[in-house]
């Protein structure tokens, strides 16, 4: 797929100074990364001879014999295609250095030394080897009867991709303050390769990945380590084979740790992700400008990716797969939306809250925040209005779930129906559906005969004059409108605009639809418990309002009074669009790749046509309903994406979306 490349950690078995045995095993992962088609596989630090060869380090023997398996290596590997890196001394002039050593296809690329030399502790490098920091830039050494570049100003850039840049660190370069990845990031690595020994000391594996995700989050990377496994010597030290891909501050794959045989861990990095990231993150290239160091880029052939990816691409990326970081984002966004409000409040003079409850979910979630907003203020709930607003479409199961929900809460709660109104406007204003009816049963008997009557001017009529209701008594009580509507219905403009587009406070805006059922749940089992009143009878409302269906209630229920009108019918399923602008908003990605990881995602879910016919749908209302988001209320920030026309999202309400539906119908799979 465009804009991936396959990249590999491989943790051989070893045997101290055993030569032939540790080629032997290399070749055979080189050979396995080669079958599936990796660009990029990286093995441990002195994996050639072992890093537990001690001062046979400065045994001649052992040098020309690492050098020896190094060129059979080459030999061996000239029609094997990935670019491997493996660890090995390298004698100079100078004296022995611990080496990265890129090849590929029988060629030696180029030679990166180890910058810092740990002798602390367990480690004693000094003892054996120069450090890298001393070879001067442009440097180059004889190995393997090849003169390669040599030195720490080197980069390995694919020909044929070149978004896939490598840098590469050994070991104790990763610990320091100021890593040589810092250089090479700056320069343009979109890959840094750690080649690593690494004995294990408890909770070693935790702090490693800690620095891994660090350095590829602010580096804006895929970080590649492996670290010695099976066969180092126990003398003194243990190995657990642990090797790892951190991309931009996720773990993405890891190796099974401390198993006795070879492993090949593999994952599909998102270099157009990376680099995506690095051009919408100005701080970035400022601090790549300051860190500036002159880099020779050596040149090598990358594989083209194809096929399936090989990585996990969440079908709904607003949530996390873990229950407990599940369950932690959930008290984060709550704390969020309570706090935000509450500190609005304070600041124009704690007025009373007016909300309209509908007995749907998101103003389910805005009433517990809410509620919530005036326990942090120490206000009292009664503090709360709760107002239903039963239209030409409220059934008696929102209705009453509303009712339920405002009386459990402690609010305070008024019923005033918008049906008399709605069918005065339409009838004066001649719409079809009311001309010649002279009240609201005979303007719902004419819609179920002709539910093409039921457009949008019937439905809009109904939103704003909700607003209106909620606005006077917002002056009323001198009280403030909280808004209800959250990020998916601001992405796709599913709000009538004048409507209940508008408030004067939004505490749902940076909640996707897919993650406000989960809050509701979380809310429903951690903190309702606690509440005064009736905790159980709120709980039981909470779970009937999760399984009630998405739906705006604007048109007449069914002869048995059921929801007649599904929101996801008619627009898309929820999840689809909240993976979608998920990808548009923070990946930037393009519609091609937004249907090719939906694709990944979803598996046979969904076929194409319908990711297409979603997509398109997607694409028009985002692009056609900007100028709602233009003149959006206050709301606070809550994910990493939002569409605050004021803060993440600034888009010009006249865009053209031409261009990207013709992509989504170009498409094929």
């Amino acid at each position: 797929m465009r804009g991936f490349a396959r990249v590999s950690v491989a943790v051989p078995v070893v045997r101290v100074a055993d030569f032939d045995s540790n080629l032997e095993h290399t070749l055979a992962l080189l050979q396995q990364a080669h079958d599936a088609r990796h660009a990029v596989v990286v093995f441990p630090e002195l994996g050639l001879c072992g890093y537990t060869v001690r001062d046979l380090l400065l045994d001649r023997h052992l040098l020309e014999s690492c050098e020896e398996a190094l060129g059979r290596l080459l030999e061996a590997s000239a029609e094997l295609d990935p670019m491997a890196v493996v660890g090995m001394p390298v004698r100079t002039p100078r004296g022995i250095y611990n080496c990265a050593v890129a090849i590929q296809r029988g060629a030696l690329l180029g030679v990166v030394p180890k910058a810092y030399l740990p002798t602390y502790r367990e480690f004693e490098e000094a003892r054996w080897f120069r450090p890298g920091t001393e070879v001067a830039p442009g440097s180059t050494v004889r190995l393997a009867g090849e003169v390669a570049p040599f030195g720490l100003d080197l980069l390995f850039e694919a020909e044929e991709d070149p978004d896939l840049v490598v840098g590469l660190e050994v070991c104790e370069d990763y610990w320091v303050q100021v890593p040589p990845s810092v250089y090479q990031v700056s320069a343009g690595a979109t890959v840094i390769a750690n080649l690593s020994a690494s004995n294990f000391t408890v909770g070693k594996a935790e702090l490693r990945r800690l620095l891994a995700r660090s350095a590829s989050d602010r580096g804006k990377c895929a970080y590649l380590y492996v670290a010695a496994g099976p066969g180092e010597s126990s003398t003194d030290l243990a190995f657990d084979a642990d090797a790892f891909v951190c991309e931009n501050g996720r773990l993405l794959v890891e190796s099974t740790r401390f198993l006795r045989e070879d492993q090949l861990v593999a994952v599909d990095v998102d270099l157009e992700g990376l680099t995506r990231e690095r051009v919408s993150t100005n701080t970035f290239g400022d601090c790549s400008r300051h860190n500036a160091r002159p880099f020779r880029r050596v040149p090598f052939g990358a594989v083209p990716h194809e096929g399936a990816l090989e990585r996990e691409v969440p079908a709904h990326p607003f949530l996390p797969s873990d229950p407990a970081t599940l369950a932690t984002r959930c008290w984060e966004i709550f704390e969020i939306q309570t706090n935000a409000l509450a500190t609005r409040m304070r600041a124009i003079g704690a007025p009373k809250l007016v909300l309209g409850l509908s007995g749907g979910l998101d103003s389910t979630m805005a009433a517990l925040v809410c509620a919530t907003a005036l326990d942090l203020l120490g206000r009292p709930r009664e503090d709360l209005l709760c107002v239903t607003m039963p239209g030409l479409g409220t059934t008696a199961g929102t209705k009453s779930n509303a009712a339920i929900l405002a009386e459990t809460l402690g609010a305070r709660f008024l019923d005033i129906g918008v049906s008399e109104a709605s069918h005065l406007v339409l009838k004066q204003v001649a719409h079809p559906a009311a001309d010649g009816t002279d009240d609201v049963d005979a303007l719902l008997a004419r819609l179920r005969e002709q539910p093409a009557l039921g457009d949008p001017t019937l439905e809009n009529v109904q939103a704003r004059l909700r607003t209106l209701v909620l606005m006077t008594l917002a002056n009323q009580e001198r009280g403030l409108v909280v808004g209800t509507g959250d990020l998916s219905e601001k992405a796709l403009g599913w709000s009538t605009y004048a409507g209940d587009h508008i408030a004067m406070y939004d505490v749902n805006a940076g909640v996707p639809k897919t993650l406000i059922r989960f809050v509701i749940r979380w809310v429903a089992n951690e903190r309702a418990p606690t509440w005064s009143g009736d905790p159980a009878r709120l709980r039981e409302v909470l779970f009937a309002i999760l399984d009630t269906p998405i739906s705006p209630e604007l048109l007449p229920a069914d002869e048995e009074g059921q929801i007649a009108q599904l929101t996801e019918d008619t627009i898309g399923p929820y999840e689809l669009h909240d993976f979608f602008l998920y990808h548009l908003v923070r990946t930037g990605a393009r519609p091609g790749r937004i249907l090719d990881l939906a694709r990944h995602a979803f598996g046979p879910q969904y076929d194409v046509p319908t990711l297409k016919r979603w997509l398109t749908l997607f694409y028009r209302r985002f692009f056609h309903h900007q100028f709602k988001r233009s003149c959006t209320a206050d709301a606070p920030k809550v994910g990493m994406v939002a569409l605050s026309p004021r803060g993440d999202w600034r888009m010009p309400s006249d865009a053209v979306v031409r261009s990207w539906i013709d992509a989504v119908e170009a498409y094929e799979a």
